[in-house]
């Protein structure tokens, strides 16, 4: 599946490249990771009104997507971080649906949006972060649901999801495009195809394709992107399919698949409050699986090698054509794998506990022999080259919001504080992990210094229901001093947090 679409106002676009100033190299900047607060807000508009943002040093402002009232992104002034204020706005509905993603490079705004038929192709629109005015229109693939440039500006790459219509009757295919900005905003689009022939093997390692008629292509839904330094390889998330595919940028093409696997609630340092009917916030061991399906992803090369780090979300599939979600107190248990199996289909126990049916009836006798849940309470850190488990949070993210008084016991049967963004940092000396938890509407940060050992730091509060995480080095701040700015999808608030120095 390949496209090409000519550039338009190709030869603005590079007069406004030629003007593009030099950052200063990156600033060394102690902060005390363990006093961060907000130092401004901002709200957008209520719900949908703040989901992603994107920085531009060049000009000091912050872009944010505002899909409430009208579909647009706001310009907000960041000169004065502790005092900021929407300055303009860059109208979005001409160009389709909802605008899903935006990012910022050598002064350019790339935007992703669907089209107003979710499962038709999306675009990219390029802007000038300065002008506002647009230098290039790609068409890319169905649902362009993230876009990322590589570090060396010279590539802009979706994960167009493709998700199905509510009938389930129109399914396209997910695909990832990347758009060469050097070579007049070229684009290739290409789906999994390639890999067909692996599923056996795929969903062994527990890969999921699970769809109506179970269809290879069209049930690969990419999520989000993470880009190497050296710009020639991505990692994309494959939420609903609970794997992590890696991309060669330069070629355009699927290197591999790599399948997550799942996590024992049962193991040591697993336990979790699973029941929302059991009258307290207990966490106890359960034998139950949850299954990764990682949304936002980031990724840190260390000693040489390259990790990648997921926010375990979950996320089932819920459409009038198909549901696979079903509480566990509804299904059938093997006898002989659940000797219990009455007592735990009970609502104090694991009875309200959200499950997929798509998975544990290993024999197909009608019953389920395992029990998989969505998503894992966590994040996680994977060697980008294997694909191998390094280290899990566990269930730190819903004991430290527990700590903090934020923990929702109402979301318990569910994906508990939900871990939805991720990103990386570097604060002085330091490689810092932030952590967005959508229900418990917080931030965890971690020292990730030495990746193979993450270190709890603190968690803070943040709007409602935060969806986007973004960082900004001391190097890049109008104020010379790392910054953390976090959008919330369901109040509409943008907030702005601060270290102290050391």
């Amino acid at each position: 599946m390949r496209k090409l679409l000519l550039a338009l106002s190709v030869t603005a676009f590079f007069a406004c490249k030629k003007e593009t100033a030099v950052l200063p190299l990156e600033q060394t900047v102690n902060e005390d990771l363990a006093s961060y607060q907000e130092i401004a807000s901002i709200n957008l508009g209520g719900l949908g009104a703040a989901e992603i943002t994107t920085f531009d040093p060049l000009t000091n402002r912050l872009f944010a997507v505002n899909n409430g009232t009208t579909n647009k992104i706001d310009v907000i002034d960041m000169a004065n971080p502790a005092s900021i204020s929407v300055v303009k706005s860059i109208n979005m509905l001409p160009y389709g649906g909802y605008v899903n993603s935006v990012d910022v490079k050598n002064g350019m705004l790339a935007a992703a949006i669907e089209s107003t038929n979710k499962q038709a192709p999306g675009k990219v629109i390029v802007f000038n972060t300065s002008t506002l005015k647009e230098i290039a229109t790609v068409n890319v693939g169905s649902l362009p649901d993230n876009v990322v440039f590589s570090p060396d500006g010279k590539f802009i790459l979706t994960a167009n999801e493709g998700e199905p219509n509510d009938a389930y009757t129109n399914d396209p295919a997910g695909t990832i495009s990347i758009i060469n900005v050097d070579n007049k905003f070229t684009v290739t689009t290409f789906d999994f195809a390639g890999l067909a022939s692996q599923l056996s093997a795929l969903s062994a390692g527990g890969f999921r394709v699970f769809g109506p008629g179970r269809n290879f292509v069209n049930d690969i839904e990419p999520e989000y992107i993470t880009v190497s330094n050296d710009s020639k390889t991505a990692w994309v998330t494959l939420q609903e399919n609970n794997a992590i595919a890696e991309i060669d940028i330069l070629s355009a093409t699927i290197k591999k698949i790599m399948p997550l696997g799942f996590k024992d609630y049962s193991a040591p340092g697993n336990a979790f409050d699973l029941s929302d009917r059991d009258g307290a916030i207990a966490f106890k061991n359960a034998p139950v699986f949850g299954t990764y399906m990682p949304d936002a992803i980031a990724s840190y090369q260390y000693n040489g090698t390259t990790y990648l780090f997921t926010a375990n979300e979950g996320d089932a599939r819920e459409y009038a054509g198909f549901t696979e979600i079903k509480r566990l107190g509804t299904v059938m248990l093997d006898p002989v794998a659940f000797p219990t199996g009455a007592a735990l289909k009970t609502d104090a126990q694991l009875g309200r506990l959200n499950i997929t049916t798509t998975l544990g009836d290993k024999d197909n006798d009608g019953d389920l022999d395992a029990i998989y849940s969505f998503g894992a309470r966590s994040f996680s850190v994977w060697n980008a080259t294997t694909g191998a488990l390094v280290w899990d949070s566990k269930n730190e993210l819903d004991v430290k919001s527990n700590e903090l008084g934020v923990y929702d016991d109402g979301r318990s049967d569910d994906k508990g504080a939900e871990p939805e963004a991720i990103t990386i940092g570097r604060v002085g000396s330091k490689t810092v992990a932030y952590v967005g938890l959508e229900r418990t509407d917080a931030v965890a940060v971690y020292d990730i210094t030495d990746p193979t050992k993450p270190v709890f730091v603190k968690m803070f509060k943040t709007g409602d229901a935060p969806e986007g995480l973004l960082f900004i080095p001391a190097s890049k701040s109008p104020i010379g001093q790392s910054l953390v700015v976090v959008s919330s999808e369901n109040d509409g608030v943008v907030k702005i947090y601060k270290a102290n120095k050391l």
